[in-house]
């Protein structure tokens, strides 16, 4: 089954990647309004108070199947041995959790009707399902923003803890602190129903799931992101998320990628018409 939200994805990123070659025109810097001067090389830009500013459009700097998107395949270790199978969330599931997953497809993928990814498609969970994202940082607030749904995660990182007077949410409660010059997030009070990532790759979690990431800036244009995803109701253990290296975009704004659900849409169309009333009392 051909996942919709994958056709987006794909050609949100093929806009954006043509944007390395020549600027979108609606972000197109003019005279009167250019992108701001990029820091030295090897430079990591900073903020008046001393921390690295992890501000920007951050992207893979490629078309899909190019650098950093895993179109190479499986690929083959040195003396021709094939290379093993990455780890993956789901790799790790207890008993219970592989069968229930069993009883999962393409159509259970909540992201059919617009529902975000508790994490990410391609391991980072800035992009959520697509491939860009957006950090704004300010003295008080890291926010993220993905282009897909129109996503955001505001992270608190003025010593504040968790908040315990919110519902769960897709993508958790998120707050942050400083560990020299990385950026550490922790995430709790995940809902139960959205997946790990998307495109029909089941990866359902529970409401335990805990994840922690790491953000550093090693230079101008380089942002590199650790992350450890825990769920001790379906895991065995810790899934360890393969260091992720992002560049910084040529442009300095993201665009709004609509959600667009064939499913959706079916219901929609199916539904019966809005009952006429008289408007009499």
């Amino acid at each position: 089954m051909k996942h919709p939200m994958m056709t987006a994805a794909i050609v949100g990123t093929l806009a954006w990647s043509a944007a390395a070659t020549f600027p979108l025109a609606a972000q197109a810097p003019s005279a009167e309004s250019a992108a701001p001067t990029s820091p030295a090389p090897g430079k990591t830009p900073r903020t008046a108070d001393g921390h690295p500013d992890l501000s920007g459009v951050w992207w893979r700097g490629a078309d899909v199947g190019g650098k950093g998107f895993g179109g190479g395949g499986g690929g083959a270790q040195a003396g021709g041995r094939p290379a093993a199978p990455p780890t993956t969330f789901s790799s790790l599931y207890q008993p219970s959790a592989q069968a229930h997953a069993k009883t999962l497809a393409d159509k259970d993928d909540p992201t059919l009707h617009c529902t975000s990814t508790a994490f990410g498609t391609l391991n980072v969970s800035l992009f959520d399902v697509g491939a860009v994202g957006q950090i704004v940082q300010t003295p008080k607030f890291m926010v993220l923003l993905t282009e897909t749904f129109n996503g955001f995660q505001i992270v608190p990182f003025d010593g504040r803890p968790h908040r315990d007077n919110v519902p769960p949410s897709n993508r958790g409660d998120a707050v942050g602190r400083w560990d020299g010059d990385t950026f550490v997030v922790d995430k709790t009070n995940f809902t139960d129903t959205s997946w790990i990532s998307a495109e029909g790759r089941v990866s359902y979690h529970s409401d335990a799931l805990h994840i922690v990431e790491r953000y550093r800036r090693v230079d101008a244009n380089t942002l590199e992101i650790e992350a450890t995803l825990e769920d001790p109701k379906v895991l065995t253990g810790p899934w360890v998320v393969p260091k992720q290296t992002l560049q910084l975009a040529p442009f300095d704004q993201i665009m709004e990628l609509a959600c667009s659900s064939s499913d959706t849409q079916s219901e929609r169309d199916a539904a019966p018409p809005p009952q006429k009333t008289s408007g009499k009392n």
